[in-house]
């Protein structure tokens, strides 16, 4: 008969034996230290003033009490240590760590989580809640390929509703693209209060930017003849996006036209005249800078148009600047300016 038992090793009470007291307190306290494992750290070298009954993990290169103990458990009890020898699927709380730790290949792992496993939330470094089940707080995420490609699926129940990609600053939303509310992709931006749709792409493919500045703008009335050295503006727009304004009017007629952002824009002026004898009509930049010049001969009916690529910042203004005397026609198709940024 074997005087300890097999797993723990706690020992036997044989018969004929001397001080059996000994041997079943000896017993007691290997089970004291090994019911509930809890061990405090994993370390190589004994604490100067251990707590009674407090157990280690002894790592690799022992020293001091410890040595030649590593990889057994040390039990500190009544003012000596115990060493117990771990087996396969034991398992301890280890408390400086806040782990649940499982004995396997002759070390103390983490307990892997299973291969399969549902949850009803789950938070990553962060606290789930009813809406966001899943909750991750990372300097990082990545999904990798499983074979050739990875796809990442944001799927909504009707057309109506919203699949999307939602980016915020101190939790409040700046940007959002997908499926917002129909079937169209779109790009929209925030500035906090007002959402605004930079992108928009249509079932059908069809690419539209609500907020690129485009306007095409032409002055009321059926014609107007500006004096030698004045400059005139228009009133009106056929074409009016992404925030292109009319500013002050001007001495000829008409008002300034704004320009909203700073960028490059395509500029395309034309002029039709009535009647002339001989003008030169200037696009100008905030009334001194000239970007476009259309000149007309004496005559009758007649138009000229001009086009180029310029950078203009938000808040320049476009006015025509004349010279020499003509009757211009008024109305849209007729005398027009249009900009847009490309």
């Amino acid at each position: 008969m074997a005087d300890s038992t097999t797993n723990l090793k706690m020992p036997f009470i044989l018969p004929s034996q001397a001080q059996k007291h000994v041997t079943h307190n000896e017993a007691l306290l290997a089970l004291d230290a090994l019911v509930h494992l809890t061990i405090a750290e994993e370390r190589a070298a004994p604490p100067e003033s251990p707590a009674d009954g407090r157990c280690y993990a002894i790592a690799t290169g022992a020293t001091g009490a410890w040595a030649d103990q590593a990889g057994k458990i040390a039990a500190w009890q009544d003012g000596v240590w115990n060493y117990l020898h771990p087996k396969t699927g034991w398992r301890a709380w280890f408390t400086e760590e806040d782990r649940l730790k499982v004995y396997a290949d002759a070390g103390w792992q983490e307990i892997p989580l299973p291969d399969r496993a549902d949850f009803t939330e789950l938070g990553i470094n962060a606290t789930a809640d009813e809406s966001n089940r899943l909750a991750v707080s990372s300097p990082a995420s990545l999904f990798n390929h499983a074979g050739q490609g990875h796809q990442i699926k944001v799927n909504k129940a009707a057309s109506g509703d919203t699949a999307s990609l939602l980016f915020q600053t101190n939790w409040s939303g700046r940007a959002e693209m997908g499926l917002a509310g129909d079937d169209a992709f779109s790009i929209k931006l925030s500035d906090g209060s007002i959402w605004k749709t930079a992108l928009h792409i249509s079932p059908a493919g069809h690419v539209t930017r609500p907020q690129q500045p485009a306007a095409r703008l032409f002055r009321s009335g059926f014609s107007f003849t500006p004096t030698d050295g004045q400059q005139s503006g228009f009133t009106d727009f056929a074409v009016d996006q992404g925030g292109v304004t009319l500013g002050a009017s001007t001495a000829g007629g008409g008002n300034r036209v704004v320009v909203p952002v700073d960028g490059l824009y395509l500029v395309s002026l034309q002029v039709r005249a009535a009647s002339s004898f001989g003008y030169t009509t200037t696009l100008l930049v905030n009334g001194t800078q000239p970007i476009l010049t259309l000149v007309g001969t004496s005559g009758g009916s007649q138009s000229q148009s001009s086009t180029g690529i310029f950078a203009l910042s938000a808040g320049d203004f476009l006015t025509l600047g004349h010279a020499g005397s003509a009757t211009f026609e008024a109305g849209a198709g007729k005398t027009e300016l249009s900009i847009l940024l490309i």
